[in-house]
């Protein structure tokens, strides 16, 4: 079968939840027997977001192949159950880079350099590398940003050209809209989606199918209107009414037979849906029986957009054991030295550091690894979590007070965590850390052993600082461990704490292999090791 390509465009307003429809149907589809990958074309200017401020951006996620992403890749990852790669995300900035790159190579033959057809020609040829590491039936765009945005025009042109260039029959245009419900007249609104449309069109695009994004249910009368205004069939007129947890969504696009129409408009052969795991899933979450109580210290806690792959995996971790995880966030700018620490961890089963960068809130985060140490409170760090709990160890354990990141410190007399002699010169920033996935061998005998059930594994990285091999032995003789190494360069990748009921730091993101009925291994095991605790 001819590969197939679907556009989802957004307009009204932003963050309206293209990438969780876009998710959606690629649940779907491979739920109906398809092959289906999906990506991300955002407009801004960045190469990428690995250099954006978490309060501006989120999360970055990353990819196998070292792809710093758009958080959208997350939950693209998570509902179709793919490893995406780096061509799954293209920015603006690379677009443009790749065109003036050619332009200085000589590739256009003199000719003056224009974003038609220059720019829309890389649009589309990117478009088109997902292709590159696996074919697949259908490949899923969303198209970043709202429609009217000065700087989604290109991509749009491109998708626009792109239906010409491979035929009609194998491209669907999906447009996402919001309906909004005034509650003083007890009325939905059509007009948002009526000039949205229009203004597509006005670029040559007319949607195949619309989805509504609506707080209530749009009824036939609406659907009707819309459809007479947009020159659409009713039947192509989705709504999506907000759900309680977006793990239902493909749920309620199914009961809208959003796939049906896919299937039917693209002429797709292929299965029925199959959907009974993920409607396990989505039961298990609606009666999940008990709380769990996890504290996450970091320096972002006002934008959960930027933890958004760790609060799934442990919402994964409690759906395992049929308990919803209840996540209380501590800015760890405001803890002190042991100042409140009961106060402040009262009640909490759990606590994790996630990752980060620079110096700020650094020393909470220590204080914090100090009490679930000192109080046998299971911990759980990532990254910079992993490398704080190193120098927490080193600082109160080992007795090495000016022990320190040089990072943070570049003169500090004890790098517990140093930087490694290949990231010493680098001068750009952007993409140019210990990306990706790299193998990882672990120590029989070990809670991370236990944890995965076997030996070699591999995870995601995004770092440049690592333990400082030459403080091992001195951390083995008081009780921290090394339990994973990445061989090739003899590299801690897991510190663990022998005499605690589980402590655990690794230096990559596991958050990111987490799926909502496949739970990361040490997700699971921390909730478990946190439900355990509530007990005691």
């Amino acid at each position: 079968m001819k590969t197939k390509f679907i556009f989802i465009t957004g307009g009204v307003l932003s963050s309206l939840g293209k990438g969780i429809c876009a998710a959606s149907l690629g649940r779907l589809l491979k739920s109906r027997g398809l092959s289906v990958t999906i990506q991300k074309f955002d407009p801004y200017l960045n190469i990428d977001p690995g250099t954006m401020n978490p309060f501006q951006h989120g999360e970055v996620f990353v990819t196998d192949d070292g792809g710093e992403t758009d958080l959208d890749l997350g939950h693209y990852e998570r509902f179709i159950d793919e490893s995406l790669s780096k061509y799954n995300n293209f920015t603006s900035g690379k677009i443009y880079g790749s065109v003036i790159e050619k332009e200085r190579r000589g590739d256009y033959l003199g000719n003056t350099v224009q974003v038609i057809p220059h720019v829309t020609d890389e649009i589309k040829d990117s478009i088109k590398k997902t292709l590159i590491t696996k074919t697949t039936d259908i490949v899923i765009t969303e198209i970043g940003g709202t429609v009217g945005d000065i700087e989604s025009l290109p991509f749009l042109e491109a998708i626009r050209q792109f239906k010409k260039d491979i035929g009609k029959e194998n491209v669907l245009y999906i447009h996402v809209t919001y309906v909004p419900y005034l509650k003083t007249s007890d009325e939905l609104k059509t007009k948002p989606t009526q000039h949205s449309v229009k203004e597509l069109r006005s670029i040559g695009i007319q949607p195949d199918i619309i989805i509504c994004r609506s707080e209530i249910k749009i009824n036939d009368s609406i659907k009707a209107k819309i459809s007479l205004f947009c020159d659409i069939e009713k039947e192509a007129i989705i709504n999506a009414v907000d759900a309680k947890h977006l793990y239902e969504v493909p749920l309620s696009l199914k009961d809208e037979k959003f796939d049906e129409i896919v299937v039917s408009k693209l002429g797709l052969k292929c299965g029925k849906a199959r959907l009974s795991s993920w409607i396990k899933i989505v039961n298990t979450i609606n009666s999940l029986q008990e709380n769990v109580t996890i504290g996450i210290v970091g320096k972002y806690t006002n934008l959960k957009d930027a933890y958004l792959s760790i609060i799934e995996s442990l919402n994964h971790g409690g759906y395992y054991f049929r308990s919803n995880v209840e996540i209380r966030w501590i800015n760890s700018e405001i803890l002190e030295e042991n100042a409140g620490m009961n106060e402040v961890f009262k009640d909490i089963n759990g606590i994790l550091v996630p990752g980060g960068f620079g110096i700020r809130g650094i020393n909470g985060k220590v204080s914090a690894i100090k009490y679930a140490r000192e109080n046998k409170i299971p911990f759980f760090g990532i990254c910079l979590g992993m490398q704080c709990a190193v120098i927490e160890f080193c600082r109160n354990v080992l007795d090495l007070k000016d022990s320190n990141s040089s990072e943070f410190d570049p003169d500090t007399k004890n790098p517990v965590i140093d930087i490694i002699p290949e990231q010493k010169n680098i001068g750009n920033l952007g993409g140019t850390m210990r990306l990706g996935k790299y193998p990882c061998r672990l120590i029989k005998n070990t809670k991370s052993f236990s944890a995965y059930g076997t030996e070699l594994i591999s995870e995601r990285h995004r770092h440049r600082y690592e333990l400082n091999n030459s403080y091992l032995k001195q951390l083995k003789n008081r009780g921290m461990i090394v339990s994973g190494i990445y061989e090739e360069k003899n590299l801690a990748e897991i510190i663990e704490i022998k005499e605690h009921p589980w402590f655990i730091g690794v230096q990559f993101h596991p958050e990111f292999k987490s799926r909502p009925d496949k739970p990361h291994p040490l997700f699971k095991s921390f909730i478990g090791a946190a439900i355990k605790n509530r007990s005691l």
